[in-house]
């Protein structure tokens, strides 16, 4: 939790600016109710993607579709057919309940694809689907909390996608206490980064950070993109 995580489409839409100035090449958010709650809605999905492109962002924009959210499959497919105002991308889990239906349900609105593997399971159920090689990015995302284990997490999931899907650019992050260490390893392994409050609230030097941006900017200078 941190007092300036974005919660109305507005400020949603600020941030989203402020990430996108400080280096961000694309922004991943969750849509929030009146309440301040997570929501798959479509007036709030359509709400916040419309305040952002109010703003003239060019990055690519994309939300999340975690299960959490709307834990029954079916309810969360019919929101997710239900969205009035398409982002360019979203998250997909597939290690969540519903993930290759909910996948496939984007495909056919023509939204991108994040397909999120926390573990090998995740990569494997992915390596069977038939959105395999059709999404825009792999996200590798250990959730251990030492840095070894989530290290041999990373490697059992890339062995796994090992001659199933090479070729899909991938994305590496860390949570909490992984967050800088897997940053620094995706930047050795050529991979793109991720940063952001959903992950870590912490500086690289384990300070608060004030902002997004503020972190963004710090992985800016710590972890330059890959040439």
């Amino acid at each position: 939790m941190h007092p300036r995580v974005p919660v109305t489409a507005q400020e949603i839409a600020d941030d989203v600016l402020a990430v996108a100035a400080a280096g961000a090449f694309a922004v991943h958010f969750h849509p929030r109710d009146k309440d301040g709650n997570e929501t798959l809605s479509r007036d709030a999905v359509a709400d916040a993607l419309r305040a952002i492109r109010r703003n003239g962002v060019a990055i690519p924009i994309g939300v999340t579709t975690g299960a959490w959210i709307t834990p029954n499959t079916q309810d969360r497919l019919a929101q997710i057919r239900d969205w009035s105002e398409l982002p360019d991308f979203a998250s997909v889990n597939f290690d969540e309940d519903g993930a290759v239906e909910v996948a496939t349900a984007l495909i056919e609105r023509g939204v991108g694809i994040e397909a999120g593997l926390a573990t090998m399971t995740a990569a494997e159920v992915y390596g069977r689907s038939p959105v395999l090689g059709r999404c825009i990015r792999i996200l590798l995302e250990p959730q251990e909390q030492s840095e070894d284990d989530a290290l041999a997490n990373v490697l059992q999931i890339e062995r796994a996608l090992k001659g199933v899907d090479e070729t899909t650019p991938r994305v590496l992050h860390g949570t909490s206490r992984t967050v800088w260490p897997m940053l620094r390893l995706a930047g050795s392994r050529g991979y793109d980064g991720r940063i952001g409050f959903e992950d870590t609230i912490h500086r690289e030097d384990g300070s608060i950070a004030e902002s997004n941006a503020e972190l963004v900017r710090n992985a800016v200078a710590t972890t330059p993109p890959p040439s």
